[in-house]
């Protein structure tokens, strides 16, 4: 019924940058904006509360849904949990921290900027269809 403009949609994909164990806590985490080591924490947990239902959903998510790497700097060469990277960190210059935390602002302002931007035009179409007489049309054969 309403036409719907082409919107930002998230996907769930597993984190190939911040994998562990496959990128399943890293996914899940990006997706619903949770801390990742209490994501962790709590998949541990689970684990121990049911291990075999926790190891089948866990492979199952491994095995169904994609991978995605944003390609980060240090790449996926002997990496650990994070290690190397974390590594990486320690050993950068104070300028290269603020660089980096910089480029991280620049990246996360760009993607609200485009989120607003696509629900800004989402709001438009439905504000457009609302105000329209097909609208009326539809609210009036609902009624009947």
């Amino acid at each position: 019924m309403i036409a719907q403009a082409s919107t930002f949609r998230r996907r769930f994909t597993r984190n190939a940058d911040k994998a562990c164990l496959g990128g399943v806590c890293a996914g899940f985490a990006d997706y619903f904006g949770f801390n990742l080591r209490v994501t962790r924490l709590l998949v541990v947990i689970a684990f121990f509360v049911a291990p075999l239902l926790t190891l089948l959903i866990y492979m199952a998510i491994v095995l169904l849904v994609p991978a995605e790497s944003n390609g980060s700097r240090l790449g996926r060469q002997g990496r650990v949990c994070g290690r190397a990277d974390r590594r990486g960190r320690r050993r950068m210059s104070r300028r290269q921290k603020r660089q980096a935390a910089e480029e991280a602002e620049r990246e996360l302002a760009d993607e609200i900027v485009q989120r607003c931007r696509s629900l800004d035009e989402r709001l438009a179409s439905i504000e457009k269809y609302v105000t329209s007489a097909r609208y009326d049309l539809d609210r009036e054969f609902r009624n009947l």
